[in-house]
């Protein structure tokens, strides 16, 4: 890897995300993403390289690290800021077709519930991890994610709830959607949920944290 592209994968681990930023403190004055990203392009760097050997290297680093509890969702924030001053400059790649992500994954926070932290966080690791994310929101009927998953067929599905109260739409959700798609894969989480709860309402995966999301969806893709 190229010494831009390590200091590029530092300032998505760490947070970094322009030279005028005052996070890290450990890193005032320093280049960020926005100028990295900026000056690899220049390089002739290409945005696949970009993408795969600095972006999804730091965001796996991050993942792991919140996972571990090592870092939380500051951190974790922070780090969401920096990949995406870099996904502005690589837009125009993948719309050129020269980035080809991953697939496509319909996000969204169930029905009767306002969170949107947990689904936020999961967003940025699986974009960082070179999929297209198409977010829903929150407080999402099932009929919108299934007009959705019509549209993108081929798309995987997670579901996020933060509330007790609001299991039961998750479960509503997923029977819908496994009655409209069985062979679509629908992952789900939230503080409430539980493995039990995923294998009880027929959901495919449910993860405590956005990388287990994230290492799934790595294998599913082979």
């Amino acid at each position: 890897m190229s010494e831009i592209l390590e200091k590029l994968a530092v300032c998505v681990e760490f947070g970094k995300v322009n030279k005028m930023a005052p996070y890290p403190p450990n890193m005032k004055d320093q280049d960020g993403a926005d100028e990295l990203t900026k000056l690899a392009l220049e390089n002739n760097i290409s945005a696949k390289s970009i993408l795969e050997e600095a972006l999804v290297a730091g965001m796996e680093k991050v993942g792991k690290k919140f996972a571990e509890k090592k870092i939380f969702i500051p951190q974790m924030l922070m780090s969401a800021k920096a990949m995406n001053v870099a996904i502005e400059h690589l837009k125009p790649y993948f719309k050129k077709g020269e980035i080809e992500q991953k697939g496509k994954f319909i996000l969204a926070t169930v029905q009767g519930d306002l969170h949107d932290i947990g689904k936020n966080l999961v967003k940025m690791a699986i974009e960082g991890s070179g999929w297209e994310v198409i977010d829903l929101g929150v407080d999402v009927k099932p009929d919108k994610i299934i007009d959705t998953l019509k549209s993108n067929p081929d798309a995987y599905v997670g579901l996020s709830a933060l509330l007790t109260t609001t299991m039961g739409n998750m479960q509503n959700t997923v029977e819908a959607l496994k009655k409209e798609s069985p062979y679509t894969k629908v992952l789900i989480g939230g503080a409430p949920v539980t493995g039990d709860f995923c294998d009880k309402i027929g959901a495919d995966f449910y993860s405590p944290d956005p990388q287990g999301a994230v290492v799934y969806l790595k294998q599913q893709a082979g």
